[in-house]
């Protein structure tokens, strides 16, 4: 298949899977989240054993293209909620992918790509990297990320993140659990392929089981928090900070608010 925002490489027995939108840092759009989708559906039917996730050039993903943020004023409540479902489904499909899956964040990952990042099974990041769920700095709301996040670390850290909006380094995200390793630059490749190496090496058949019953073991709660958050993410876009912070991004001014 020709991706236009990807590419899909094979050494076999791992499939790797670059966002490549170098010029925008890799940031993502409705089409590039189509690509994945498909990309990674294609991945659970082929031979690869463990599927690496990684950005070209200097960075992971720098979160929404501004075109795609351009976009949003003329939108409908409809159009909303169709990209929330997009949305909802690309993390899913890397969630329960029945592959290992090895993000190899070679620098920023912010906002959907700090979830990108970090639901996959291993995330190994080097000392370039940071996250962020920025969405409340401009009247969004960090609705899908959050369901996963609050699997991984918690409710009380994952509303100093999403609350505050801030960024945070490598060094915080590893001691909250968010990444395995942090490992320098030079070695970033290195050890993404012994990681993959050793899991390949288990059985096939004991991984997607084991993966499976892990996602069935969150799935109640998950289903459950998935349909609130992209309720939360329509609701949120229909409001006047929404518009307000869309406008302020776009103008490169200070959001006014309104309570």
């Amino acid at each position: 298949m020709n991706y236009l925002t990807i590419t899909v490489t094979d050494q076999p027995p791992v499939r790797t899977i670059t966002l490549n939108r170098l010029e925008r840092r890799n940031a993502m759009t409705a089409g590039m989240q189509m690509e994945l989708i498909g990309a990674l559906e294609a991945a659970a039917q082929s031979d690869a054993r463990v599927l690496v996730l990684t950005g070209a050039g200097d960075a992971f993903c720098s979160g929404l293209d501004l075109a795609e943020l351009q976009g949003m004023e003329n939108k409908t409540a409809s159009e909303f909620r169709a990209d929330a479902e997009r949305l909802a489904r690309l993390f899913l499909t890397l969630y329960e992918l029945p592959l290992p899956t090895i993000a190899a964040v070679n620098g920023p990952a912010i906002a959907g790509g700090t979830g990108l990042a970090t639901i996959c099974d291993f995330t190994l990041a080097t000392p370039e990297a940071k996250f962020g769920f920025t969405e409340v700095r401009i009247g969004f709301v960090p609705a899908l990320v959050s369901a996963f996040l609050a699997l991984q670390v918690g409710d009380k850290r994952s509303r100093d993140l999403l609350l505050t909006g801030r960024l945070f380094t490598v060094e915080e995200a590893f001691g909250l659990g968010l990444i395995n390793d942090l490992i320098p630059k030079e070695e970033l490749a290195d050890r993404v392929a012994a990681l993959a190496r050793d899991l390949a090496a288990n059985s096939p058949q004991s991984l997607a089981a084991t993966k499976r019953l892990l996602a069935a073991q969150n799935r109640p709660w998950l289903d459950a928090a998935i349909v609130s958050a992209m309720e939360a993410n329509v609701l949120a876009r229909e409001t006047p900070d929404f518009r307000e912070g869309l406008a302020a991004f776009l103008q490169k001014r200070k959001p006014l608010w309104t309570k």
